[in-house]
């Protein structure tokens, strides 16, 4: 596991990444500022990649506090609240299948404040 934080208007929040070679694709390239889309409570931002893609593992189910990755748009996800596809249970569906990658490992709901088209800084845990 490798740390990661977050840092966007509304606050800084700490997170792990796993293992995969999407994670540490995206560890090693820290420093990273990225543009924030919002829909509903799902935050991603373009990120492409040049890591190996696993076939399996993909998912559009996901618990608040995840973050994945998006393989198609290379576009790297956050969590945190209902989106459009959630059910009556209020956890968060992706629109399309993503590779779950981490976790952030503290509450995460005010990134709903981050807002669209903001930026948003990835660095290695201070």
């Amino acid at each position: 596991m490798s740390g990661l934080t977050v840092r966007t208007r509304s606050g800084s929040f700490r997170a792990e990444l796993d293992g995969s070679d999407i994670s540490n694709a995206i560890w090693l390239s820290l420093p990273l500022e990225l543009e924030t889309n919002m829909l509903g409570g799902m935050a991603y931002c373009e990120c492409p990649l040049y890591a190996v893609m696993p076939k399996e593992g993909r998912t559009t189910q996901l618990e608040k506090g995840d973050i994945a990755y998006w393989p198609g748009p290379g576009a790297l996800c956050f969590f945190f609240g209902p989106t459009p596809l959630s059910g009556e249970d209020g956890e968060p569906v992706a629109p399309y299948p993503v590779i779950k990658i981490g976790r952030f490992t503290e509450e995460c709901s005010s990134m709903e404040q981050a807002g669209d088209r903001q930026r948003i800084v990835l660095e290695p845990p201070y």
